[in-house]
């Protein structure tokens, strides 16, 4: 079952560590391990984004897997 992951669940996860460099720039580092789960959080939340834009600009047209291959490869040469 996939885990449903929010904003909220995401961000009391982490456990930031702020340093201070030595130009005087705030860095922040997180365990690897949240790093990866942070990334995966954004390619969730874009992969939502393309869907819900793909989803307002469905126009109710469909065609044949086997059609849109023929059309491809006749514009592909």
């Amino acid at each position: 079952m996939m885990q449903t992951i929010t904003h909220k669940s995401v961000f009391n996860s982490l456990h930031p560590q702020f340093i201070n460099a030595t130009d005087g720039e705030a860095l922040v580092a997180l365990p690897k391990k949240e790093f990866e789960m942070l990334l995966e959080a954004i390619e969730d939340w874009e992969d939502n984004m393309l869907y819900e834009q793909a989803k307002a600009e469905d126009t109710g047209e469909c065609i044949l897997f086997s059609a849109y291959l023929k059309s491809r490869a006749q514009r592909n040469g």
